[in-house]
This record gives C-alpha cells, structure tokens and sequence, in this order.
C-alpha cells in the first residue's frame, strides 16, 4: 500500500517519495484535484463546508459506482453529481491513469468542492475517492496484495470526516479454478488482514464481484459452475464482514428484490435480469448511522449508461427520506428464465 499524503490533502515531494520498508517509492504520484476559487481565479485546496472539525456536519451522502470507464461516463457522472448532491463517492473501473483522469475531471470536479484521489491505469482497473468531507491519509493499494502478474489499480482508502473510507474494485476471478479465480481469493485475504488492522470507523465500498447469497441473483440456477456465486467466494466476502462489517443495504432491505448490475445483453436490465454485487460494508459506529440505503436505478437508465448503478446510503439524516431500497422501482420483474451470465470483460 502506498501512503500519499497526509492531513493537509497536499501532495508534496518529500511526501511522493517517502520510504517504505529502506524503498523509495517514486510512484506515488495521485494527489487530490485543487479547488477554484472563482472569484479570485486561485487554485488552492480547502475543505467543503459540510467537512466540520474534523467530523461530518448534520448529515453525509455516501455513494459507490462502477462507472466502467469515467471517460464514457463522463455525461452521466456530472450531471449525476448535481442531482444526487453525494457528499462522498467511490468510483470504480475508472479505466484512467492519473494525469488523464486529472486532465479529464480535475477542472469540474473542483468547481463542484471534491477533492479527489485517485489510482489508475490506462487502459483497466482504476479507482478513485471524491469528498466534499475532507481527504487525508490517502493510500493506494492494499498491503500484501498479489498482483496479476502487476500489482493493479483497485483499491485506494482515504479519511472523510473520521470515517476511513476504503474504494475496491475486487477481481472478477473469470472462470473457478483459473489463476485469477485464486488471485481474487488470495487478493480479497490481503484485504481483510489490511481492514483487520485499520480504523474502528469504516467503510468498504466497492464493486466485490460477489453475489452475497441466492437472493442477490435473478436466477440462482443461471450461475452454477460460473464465478461470483462460488464457496470459496462467499466465504471470502464472510471473512470480510467476520471483522465486524455490516451489509447495510440488506440488512435494511432483507427480503427485497435489489440488483446493482445488469449485463448489457440481451436486455437484461429491462427485464431486471440482475445480480447485486456492488456492496456498502460499514462498521457498528457508521452502521448505527445510516438513515436510508437504496440503489440508483435511474443511473442506469437511458442512453450510455454502466452496467452498473451506483449505491447510495445517508448517514445521519436521509434528506430524500427513506426511499429504498430500488430508485424507481423495476416495472416487473421476468418470470421466464434465460441462463446468461455477466460478461468477463476484464484482461
């Protein structure tokens, strides 16, 4: 893992160049995106009003996103920014290196109070952290974690208001028994060894490319023999919340039909032909928070959508009351069944 900067949210040289372990990294290159001050056309870096002494303020919005490439989502995500007002947001499958992420956002997401950090590759992976509540202690990466044969971009973990927020875009795993089925399973152990020994305070949100249980699938028979669904998997994802994490859109939602992906084939998200595998994980402090959970299915909708809608769950205070847990609701779901699978789109 990878510290990028500290408390100030600046990024200085001495801090891109720390050491680790007698190493230096030269690599550390994310830094959060400057803020404009408009009335005197400064560049300079300054907390959102709603970041409070170190803490929220009445209320926070949090939301997580695989926007499957944010530069062919570029004419959602802004508007979607307006609309849902989050004040933090994880963006996965970003699929930018940094300096195009910063050439391709930086100036609007500054006029709109984000600082951002952000990890990224090219042309795969790729995550990133907006708040309006504060961005310290960035790290990119997870300490131990395997790579494929590279170490990739898919997680990076920030403190927004004394919550440590923590962004990951898990591997798909492709195919059970192939080198990335076991590189998903040995990269999620470095992860929960990673949160076993973080903050009491936490959030894990992300795309998990995992189906908690039957219920998070449109058809369990449709996923037998396919990754996603396996035992290994499930009981990886357990591990994670062995730790004290809480699923706080099902546990708010338990017997409800919910998806956050939808393959784009064959109309599947017509038919809400879906899985939900993009997770909110809280500990007890930030689950004893939450006012309303629901997942943006208006997100999805209309022309040049992800695959994906983003989740969003309001801690303190729900400001468009408790309107989950699907917003708007499927007109019906499919009766018949078709046995598709999501697609590997990953390398």
């Amino acid at each position: 893992m990878r510290r990028l900067y500290g408390e100030s949210g600046a990024c200085s040289t001495s801090d891109r160049n720390r050491t680790r372990g007698g190493e230096v990294d030269q690599e550390a290159d994310a830094i959060p995106l400057a803020q404009i001050d408009h009335r005197r056309g400064e560049r300079r870096f300054r907390p959102s009003p709603v970041f409070v002494h170190g803490r929220y303020g009445s209320r926070v919005r949090i939301a997580t996103w695989n926007v499957n490439s944010v530069k062919q989502r570029l004419p959602r995500l802004l508007p979607w920014l307006a609309e849902r007002s989050p004040d933090v947001v994880c963006l996965q499958e970003t699929k930018l290196a940094d300096a195009a992420f910063d050439a391709l956002l930086g100036v609007e997401l500054a006029a709109r109070g984000y600082l951002v950090a952000r990890h990224g590759e090219a042309r795969w992976n790729g995550v990133a952290i907006l708040s309006r509540a504060g961005l310290d202690d960035v790290e990119a990466g997870v300490d131990g974690a395997p790579g494929f044969p590279e170490a990739e971009a898919r997680a990076i973990a920030a403190t927004c208001g004394g919550i440590r927020v923590h962004c990951v875009y898990v591997p798909n795993g492709r195919e059970p028994g192939s080198a990335h089925y076991f590189y998903k399973l040995e990269w999620l152990a470095a992860l929960r060894s990673a949160l076993a020994a973080g903050s009491t305070d936490a959030v894990v949100c992300g795309d998990m490319n995992i189906a908690p249980s039957d219920a998070d699938l449109f058809d369990p028979a449709a996923f037998i023999g396919h990754t996603h669904v396996t035992v290994p998997e499930r009981a990886a994802l357990s591990q994670l919340q062995s730790l004290g994490l809480h699923d706080v859109v099902r546990e708010r939602w338990p017997e409800q039909r919910i998806f956050t992906y939808w393959d784009y084939r064959a109309g599947m998200f017509h038919q809400d032909r879906g899985m939900r595998i993009d997770l909110v994980l809280a500990s007890a402090p930030v689950a004893a928070r939450v006012q309303a959970t629901w997942v943006d299915r208006q997100a999805r909708k209309g022309t040049g959508p992800s695959d994906h809608a983003p989740v969003i769950v309001d801690l303190d205070e729900a400001p468009d009351g408790d309107i989950g847990p699907v917003v708007p609701p499927p007109s019906a779901p499919a009766t018949g069944k078709r046995r598709i699978t999501p697609q590997a789109r990953e390398r």
